[in-house]
């Protein structure tokens, strides 16, 4: 429910949050945050009233929305009962949480190794990858984001690397398919997978395939545009790692739990990686949570070995009791389904309509409540609508596409060239009708920008 106006509140709060908050990813005195008052549903609100349609479903982890009653009355009961307690005992709430997800987590991933969130998440993957065959390498796909502490940044494939990277990190970066914007000069899908599952052997030859660890890849990358992988490349991934031992890491932090219309991305490509890391959707981002999904054989190595990492919060009770009732809700409410149907029926059909009357729009792409626009200068050239890592005027075109959607109620999820469409799973037809709309609106000022 929207609260009435409180002016003095909105400033109270602007006022302390940048007397005190140092805010991830920004220049701290260039930011100028929108003070929330609430948040319901598909819904958040400031404190003037204005309500916005969220799609970017916070960061995407809003799976079932904000202040779901079944998830909040969970950890209410859980806090009552026992707010925390260390990783090494046995606690329900940690046990079911465990059990439901390597209920749905494909083939033999049947372990779970909590973590906080999906950088962290990452971080362990990467390591246990190591530790099983004892070998120093990372590979991991340019266009990729997989979290911002050191390893998992490292791994990342745009820019927010950079600052971070000091090529000590024992990560090599390789092209994965993108026939939009093809670095292998394919012209079909089959080329494009093809001569991508060629770079990549290719580039572990020369690297050492006994050097290589791991191969780590989103199943389909998120903030760098959703591209759908062609079918076929990730089973002949899982063919080259199986052929040189290497471990393959699928990164479904952003993917997982309904996100796709499936409960993981893997599940519609049926691939099974000996590694899966998840976060975000697992409980709706309520209390933070995330963790790693582990093989059979890669868990037997630390049957009688240490496994050495860990986290005071591993698995903690509020989170994972979060999670117990977030995978239910999601069950017996039809949550994954429902994104499906949605994205099929409602979002594809209006996103292509879409397509055909704006120019700005060069590609729609995605699957579930999980999609992405390419906006562009020229559907002839497919020059981007604002230059690679743009920043100040020249990213002005996306920042007024983001502003127009804000002015009419929507708040998008835009990255560089491209704006996400990424409500909450469980959005009503309704819902994602009046923001396809506001999304209209805002796309004509993009157009604005095109040749």
């Amino acid at each position: 429910m929207t609260p009435q106006p409180s002016p003095q509140a909105s400033a109270a709060v602007k006022a302390a949050d940048r007397a005190h908050v140092f805010h991830s990813w920004s220049a701290q005195e260039l930011i100028d945050p929108l003070a929330v008052a609430g948040a319901e549903g598909s819904y958040f609100w400031d404190y003037e009233g204005k309500r916005y349609l969220d799609f970017s479903s916070g960061l995407v982890y809003t799976n079932i929305g904000y202040q779901h009653p079944k998830v909040v009355a969970a950890i209410q009961e859980q806090a009552a009962r026992m707010t925390t307690f260390a990783p090494a005992f046995a606690v329900e709430a940690r046990s079911e949480a465990a059990r439901l997800i390597a209920e749905r987590t494909p083939g033999d991933l049947d372990k779970i190794f909590f973590t906080n969130g999906g950088a962290d998440a990452v971080e362990h993957a990467l390591r246990m990858a190591r530790l099983h065959t004892g070998r120093p390498k990372v590979l991991s796909a340019y266009r990729s984001y997989h979290g911002g502490t050191q390893q998992a940044v490292n791994v990342t494939g745009d820019p927010r690397r950079w600052a971070s990277d000091t090529g000590t990190a024992g990560v090599v970066h390789f092209w994965a398919p993108f026939l939009y914007r093809s670095r292998f000069y394919a012209e079909t899908e089959e080329q494009e997978c093809a001569r991508a599952l060629e770079h990549l052997e290719t580039t572990i030859a020369f690297e050492g395939p006994g050097t290589v660890a791991a191969i780590v890849l989103e199943t389909i990358p998120g903030t760098a545009g959703i591209m759908m992988p062609p079918a076929g490349y990730l089973a002949g991934v899982r063919e080259i790692c199986d052929k040189y031992g290497i471990v393959f890491v699928l990164d479904e932090v952003m993917a997982g739990f309904g996100r796709t219309g499936t409960w993981f991305a893997a599940d519609l490509y049926d691939v099974v990686p000996d590694l899966m890391t998840f976060a975000k959707g697992v409980n709706s981002g309520y209390v933070p949570l995330g963790g790693v999904a582990i093989s059979a054989e890669i868990a037997a190595t630390f049957a009688e070995r240490p496994y050495p990492g860990g986290l005071t919060y591993s698995g903690h009770p509020l989170a994972c009791a979060a999670a117990v009732a977030t995978i239910n809700v999601m069950a017996e409410e039809g949550v994954v389904e429902h994104a499906a149907r949605l994205g099929a029926e409602v979002v594809e059909p209006a996103l292509r309509e879409l397509a055909e009357r704006h120019p700005s729009v060069g590609e729609v792409r995605g699957t579930g409540m999980f999609w992405a626009l390419e906006l562009v200068r020229s559907r002839e050239t497919r020059e981007p609508l604002v230059p690679y890592n743009a920043t100040g005027q020249a990213a002005t075109p996306m920042s007024a596409f983001a502003a127009s959607a804000k002015a009419h109620g929507l708040w998008p999820f835009v990255n560089m060239n491209r704006t996400h469409v990424v409500p909450p799973c469980n959005v009503s037809e309704a819902e994602l009708k009046e923001g396809l709309a506001a999304l209209d609106t805002a796309l004509s000022v993009a157009d604005e920008y095109t040749e």
